[in-house]
Order: C-alpha cells, then sequence, then structure tokens
C-alpha cells in the first residue's frame, strides 16, 4: 500500500473516531476534535513533539483568523440585545399589522436581529415575542415561531461573524467582505421563501395549536437589564445592526474601483477588515444604545459579558477544529486531495456541501460540521483555478445546516419552546433547514456561473 493511501485511510479513521466519540460516546465535541487530531499525528508518526506542535499551530492559526471576529460580534450582540435595541426592532417591525403580513415581519426582523449574534441566544430572546404576537393576533404558534426561525437561520448559517461561515472564511482564506455579500445575495430570496412562503404553504399542517394561556417562556438565559428612562433609539438600534456589514461591503467594492497607491485605497482597506468594522459597530454601540439610553458602565459590562458567555466553547470548537484541519495538511492527506482534486468529475462546490451535509447528519452541530469539512476541503483552493473560496466557504456552510434531526440541541430547542411533538418538529424545523441548505446550495452554483 502507497504512503498516500496509508495516509488518506488514516484521515479516514480520524474522521469516524470524531463521529463516534460525539455520538456514541457523547464527548463535548472540542474533546473530540483535540482527540481525533491528535491521535492523527500520532498515528501519522509525527511523534508527541511533532504533533504536539502541529496542534498548537492550527489550533493559533484558525483562532488569530476567527477569534477576534467572534468576540467582537458576540459583544455587538450582547449590546443590542441587552440594551433593549434587538426587542425594539422586533416590535418596529411586527407593530400593528394584518395578520398575513406577520410572518414576513418575523423574519425580517430576525434576521436583522440575528447577524451580529448566536442562533441561541437570539432565539431565547425572540420567543416571548413570538408568543406574545401568536395570542395577539390569535394565529397558530408557529405562524409566528417558524418564520423567526428562519430568519435567524440564514444568519446563523451564511452571514459572518457567525462561527460557520466565520470558520471556513479562516480556512480557506476567504474575503469576508465578498462572503458576506454573496451571502446575503442568497440568503434574503431564501428567507423570503423559508420564511412566509413555506410559513403559509405548511400552516394546513401545524396540528392542533399550543395552549398559549401561560404567556410564554421567559428562560433565564434571557438578557433582562433594569430599563433606563430613555428608551432605545429604534435608528440606532438599526445602524448597530448594519454597520458592520455595510463598513465591509464599502470596503470590498472600493477596493476593487481604486489603484493601490490612491489615496482612497488605504480607507476602504479599513472597512474592508471585518475586525475593524467590527470594532468600529462596537464602540458605536456602546454610545448610541448604551450611554445615550442611560445605562451605567456596570450594566454595560454585565451585558457583554451575558453575550460572551455562550462563545467561550465555540471558540474552543474551532481552535480544535483548525488544529485537526492542519494535522491533514501535516500529514500530507492535504496534498494528496490536491493532487486528484483536478481528475474529479464533481464539482468542489458540491463535493464541500456533501461532506458538510454528511458530517452535519452524523454530528448534529453545524459548527463542527463546518470546520471538519473546511479542513478536509481546504486543498480545494490551490489546485481548482478559478474557484472562488467565497462561494467554498458558503457550499459548505450550506451543507452543514442539512437535515436536523434528533442529534442537533436546536431541534429540541425549537420543539420544547413551542410545544410540538417530534413528527410536527420534522415537518417544520427539518423541512425548513433542509430546504435552506438545497436552495443555499442552489444558489452558489449560480453564483459560481458568473464569479471567478
Amino acid at each position: 500500500m502507497s504512503t498516500d493511501m496509508e495516509h488518506v485511510i488514516m484521515a479516514a479513521v480520524a474522521v469516524v473516531v470524531l463521529v463516534l466519540l460525539i455520538t456514541k460516546v457523547r464527548l463535548l465535541p472540542f474533546l473530540a476534535l483535540s482527540v481525533a487530531a491528535l491521535g492523527l499525528g500520532l498515528a501519522a508518526g509525527l511523534g508527541p513533539g511533532g504533533t504536539v506542535d502541529a496542534f498548537e499551530k492550527g489550533f493559533g492559526d484558525s483562532l488569530s483568523d476567527t477569534g477576534p471576529i467572534i468576540g467582537l460580534g458576540t459583544v455587538l450582540g450582547g449590546i443590542l440585545l441587552g440594551s433593549g435595541g434587538a426587542d425594539r426592532i422586533a416590535t418596529s417591525f411586527i407593530g400593528a399589522r394584518p395578520i398575513k403580513w406577520v410572518p414576513t415581519a418575523i423574519t425580517a426582523a430576525a434576521l436583522l436581529i440575528g447577524m451580529p449574534h448566536i442562533f441561541d441566544v437570539s432565539f431565547i430572546m425572540l420567543v416571548p415575542l413570538v408568543y406574545a404576537t401568536a395570542r395577539r393576533t390569535g394565529t397558530h404558534l408557529l405562524y409566528v415561531g417558524l418564520p423567526m426561525a428562519a430568519g435567524l437561520y440564514i444568519s446563523h448559517g451564511l452571514l459572518p461573524p457567525h462561527p460557520s461561515p466565520t470558520a471556513a472564511i479562516g480556512t480557506y482564506h476567504a474575503n469576508t467582505g465578498l462572503t458576506l455579500l454573496y451571502g446575503l445575495a442568497i440568503g434574503i430570496p431564501i428567507a423570503a421563501l423559508n420564511g412566509p412562503v413555506l410559513t403559509r404553504v405548511l400552516s394546513r399542517w401545524f396540528g392542533p395549536a399550543p395552549d398559549l394561556s401561560t404567556g410564554g417562556p421567559m428562560p433565564e438565559e434571557r438578557i433582562e437589564p433594569d430599563r433606563p428612562g430613555r428608551p432605545v433609539s429604534l435608528a440606532a438600534a438599526l445602524v448597530t445592526v448594519a454597520l458592520p456589514a455595510a463598513l465591509m461591503l464599502v470596503g470590498t467594492l472600493g477596493k476593487g474601483q481604486v489603484s493601490a497607491d490612491s489615496w482612497a485605497h488605504p480607507v476602504f482597506e479599513f472597512c474592508d477588515n471585518p475586525v475593524l468594522s467590527l470594532s468600529i459597530a462596537v464602540v458605536f454601540a456602546f454610545f448610541a444604545l448604551g450611554v445615550r439610553s442611560g445605562f451605567g458602565l456596570g450594566q454595560l459590562r454585565a451585558m457583554t459579558a451575558k453575550g460572551l458567555g455562550p462563545a467561550g466553547t465555540i471558540i474552543l470548537i474551532l481552535g480544535a477544529g483548525g488544529a485537526l484541519s492542519a494535522m491533514l495538511t501535516t500529514t500530507g492527506v492535504g496534498k494528496v486531495i490536491s493532487d486528484n482534486a483536478s481528475h474529479w468529475s464533481i464539482s468542489p462546490l458540491v463535493l464541500a456541501w456533501g461532506v458538510a451535509a454528511l458530517l452535519r447528519i452524523c454530528l448534529g452541530s453545524a459548527t463542527v460540521a463546518t470546520v471538519t469539512a473546511a479542513g478536509i476541503m481546504a486543498p480545494l483552493t490551490g489546485s481548482s483555478p478559478g474557484l472562488s473560496p467565497e462561494l467554498l466557504v458558503l457550499a459548505t456552510a450550506s451543507g452543514a445546516v442539512m437535515l436536523s434531526h434528533v442529534n442537533d440541541s436546536g431541534f429540541w430547542m425549537f420543539k420544547e419552546y413551542f410545544q410540538l411533538s417530534v413528527a410536527q418538529t420534522f415537518r417544520t424545523w427539518t423541512l425548513m433547514l433542509s430546504l435552506q441548505s438545497l436552495l443555499s446550495l442552489g444558489g452558489v452554483l449560480l453564483l459560481g456561473t458568473v464569479v471567478h
């Protein structure tokens, strides 16, 4: 057996071990990724010192790209939620609109609110609003809850600074602004289909309406600081959400229109940097949503600390995923993939989607599926001339939302908060995310015909 084949087999065994450690042993994803990466290095003959060196380098390189972006995005989301800015956006979008426009309004609000923050926190924050809106309009809880989840998951699955696309951006060395631009071009039409359109199609099969008499759950995780006398400005909340995306898009598009020695080039380069754009947005939110609305420094500190809580586990997962990716390269698997990719008849975009989808179905976590699939597929960026790394990011992240089922925490969260049976959850949540994954792949392939 050739050395290359041995490396491929060892890499395949490492991925199988990763799946078993998470699904059967119930090991934390961070530990499972670490064990798989270290085990691969030792099995490939790197030795203890070489294995740990490769692990640490991959871990550090991954977080050098993704850590600051996710941290700043989480802080921004914490201020938006804690100050009441997210509530302000959601209630303003829904208002007293006719019942037929409620799914559209809640989808748009959720897409905006979900852009800077982790899915779980945004979902929990919006659930009471879903209950209140369903009770006020006399509609089925899913008539409001399903489009809300659809809007949030577009942000979670396609748009940086969310963990999955951000991790893939670092692995594929893609441009964050372009990824965001392409993600919005794909995600907004899909949100319209998966939100209001799918909700109306499925409404006849929602089943018995849940009991709304309790007024909706108010979980401990929801951020509820003491409200100051001055309400949060809707305009300030909207600017807070849109500012980092707008700056990155301006920077990305502007750099292509001016020469490198132009005085404007450094300005556009500044805007195109996600760390700098997010830093500006955080400073703006601190004053516009925090200080201006009467929050004290202690309250703002509590908001940001509350927001950073869920990010720790995700950052460790991304670091360990980067270590596994580095180990695949160090052991020679990346070179094997790179050398043979030109002979494959399947599109690299479809292959990346398929690998991520398979891992998502097995592992349940979109983030773990994305970082693992990106590590496997990273050599394609150098072996496929004309392949857009930004589209490869979106293809991988799209595959990682496919077919959410009982091994996904989001499946159970949606089921419990909206008082559904397992069958109802499959007919709504699972169908919605599977449709998003397939439509996203279609959008990526369509863009791939014109983007190089």
